[in-house]
């Protein structure tokens, strides 16, 4: 996948940017949310979590991001082991986290919402660049660099959290239903956003109820459900195979066709 351009500190990396292994996690001391999942994100690629609710979607991030420690597993970023780190040393990582829903601070110029992400950036320059970085790959956040977030668009808002998520010059950023609330339209350019990212280098981890609209958009996709990784693979084969469109695409298969065998391997995703 080629690189049209690279954000300050995105240089090569090994096979995967971030593994996580055997994950077993939950809540308090209710039932496994996640049963042994293995995810694993290659460098500059969307790789995209798929599922019915309560399949443990957002969960795999909160365990990717620190803000839910797992029970077992291990968390690897860039080869280093940084299991059960919190989420500043998972920021610090190379993890950056967009939550659902929308998280700008309304009062605040989009300039200023933008900033706030390199708030542990003590070189201005560097600061500097990375704002330059990001006003480049988002137009719109150029364009309403000084006005009040709160009067953007949805999709507009979420564009500041893409940007903002980046000043950090992430290894990966973990999106967790980017399209929530956004219609259509808003929605294709969401996407069409995290695809700039990919290009420009920095490898995006998505959750998205959309399936469709997500296996669409990555390159790799894991189907999960009741906490485990049910098949993965490319996200154009996945996204072909009439078993799984019934399953959980809306897609009817037509009447006296046989189901097409999935696997639970991929080259890229071992079990």
């Amino acid at each position: 996948m080629g690189s049209e351009q690279q954000g300050p500190g995105q240089q090569g990396a090994g096979e995967h940017l971030l593994e996580l292994v055997d994950i077993e996690a939950g809540y308090g001391r209710a039932a496994l949310v996640l049963r042994g999942l293995t995810v694993r994100v290659p460098p500059a690629s969307v790789v995209c979590l798929v599922g019915p609710n309560g399949a443990g979607k957002s969960t795999v991030l909160k365990v990717a991001s620190g803000m839910l420690a797992p029970r077992s597993g291990r968390i690897v970023v860039g080869g280093r082991d940084v299991t059960g780190r919190r989420p500043q040393q998972m920021l610090q990582a190379g993890l950056s986290h967009v939550l659902q829903g929308h998280s700008v601070f309304k009062e605040m110029s989009v300039a200023e919402n933008v900033l706030l992400g390199a708030y542990t950036v003590k070189d201005r320059s560097e600061v500097a660049e990375r704002a330059a970085f990001v006003r480049d790959l988002f137009p719109v956040v150029a364009q309403r660099w000084d006005s009040l977030a709160g009067v953007l668009s949805g999709g507009q808002q979420k564009q500041v959290e893409f940007a903002r998520s980046l000043m950090v010059s992430p290894r990966v950023v973990l999106l967790d239903e980017p399209s929530m609330g956004l219609d259509p339209r808003a929605t294709n350019t969401v996407f069409e956003q995290v695809l700039r990212m990919r290009d420009a280098g920095t490898a995006v981890l998505l959750v998205e109820q959309n399936a469709r609209h997500a296996l669409e958009t990555a390159d790799l996709g894991c189907v999960l459900d009741l906490g485990r990784v049910h098949v993965s693979g490319p996200a154009a084969d996945l996204l072909a195979d009439p078993q799984l469109g019934e399953l959980y695409l809306g897609q009817r298969r037509a009447s006296g066709s046989a189901p097409h065998p999935t696997t639970t391997t991929s080259p890229r995703e071992p079990a």
